[in-house]
């Protein structure tokens, strides 16, 4: 039994356009062509488009999914590594949700007047001992570091815990957006990135090196990545590469 690509288009949601694009790239190559020039596939094909839209789902690039594809040599034990793949990113969706949801909470209680402390596991910096980090950073970036210590000091609580909640909103936004495979370069992306710039010059003015090289702090050392990754893993990797594109399009 075989399908048309205009059928196999409407049941997989895909457009035909785009069926077209996998079989030009030798992603998914249809089971036989017509006399009419129409594309027709089978079962097999039906299989591994299945898979290519898992994989797609799961944030992999067309051409990692094709040498994954390519290298498989046992079907079942492939879908269950999907299956396994899957699971975990529902999880971690699941999380997600979560996260969003205490925030909300937070900000609706907020908003009627109720103090909100910063106490529940969403928050990024809960357990955050700035400590660790003083005597590199002071090594690191001296002028910039007693910018941010005489800033910090004149802090109240109650603006550190705005702060909190504020990164972790952002945080949340930014991995919303990664999520949907937004590219980097994406107005959304940057105007996030904007914002998180702005915030970081309230504490100190990062030129163009200062930003890149605290997006590579993200993703290099990993007490910074493990931070980030509790709200979604790659997310540090994703800000580095947002900030690098706003370091070159708006600090040069």
């Amino acid at each position: 039994m075989s399908w048309s690509i205009n059928e196999v288009a409407r049941h997989s949601g895909l457009t035909a356009r785009t069926l077209r694009h996998y079989d030009g790239i030798g992603l998914l190559k249809p089971a036989f062509v017509a006399a009419n020039g129409y594309r027709h596939y089978e079962h097999a094909e039906l299989l591994r488009l299945q898979q290519i839209l898992v994989l797609r789902e799961l944030g992999v690039a067309l051409p990692e999914i094709g040498r994954i594809l390519d290298a498989q040599t046992d079907r079942i034990e492939a879908l269950r590594e999907h299956h396994r793949r899957l699971l975990a990113e529902r999880d971690r969706l699941a999380r997600l949700a979560a996260t969003v949801e205490r925030t909300i909470g937070d900000l609706e209680r907020e908003k009627t007047g109720a103090t909100v402390k910063i106490d529940h596991p969403e928050n990024l910096f809960e357990g955050f001992d700035d400590a660790q980090y003083a005597d590199e950073a002071r090594r690191r970036w001296p002028r910039q570091y007693e910018e941010s210590r005489r800033h910090a000091d004149s802090l109240m609580a109650e603006d550190k815990a705005r702060i909190g909640r504020e990164a972790t909103a952002a945080m949340i936004r930014m991995a919303e957006l990664m999520a949907a495979v937004t590219p980097v370069e994406d107005a959304a992306v940057q105007q996030q990135i904007h914002a998180h710039y702005v915030g970081i010059c309230r504490f100190w003015t990062p030129d163009a090196e200062g930003f890149r090289g605290l997006g590579r702090m993200y993703v290099d050392d990993e007490r910074f990545t493990a931070n980030y990754d509790k709200i979604a893993v790659g997310l540090a990797g994703y800000y580095r590469d947002a900030m690098d594109v706003y370091a070159a399009t708006r600090l040069e």
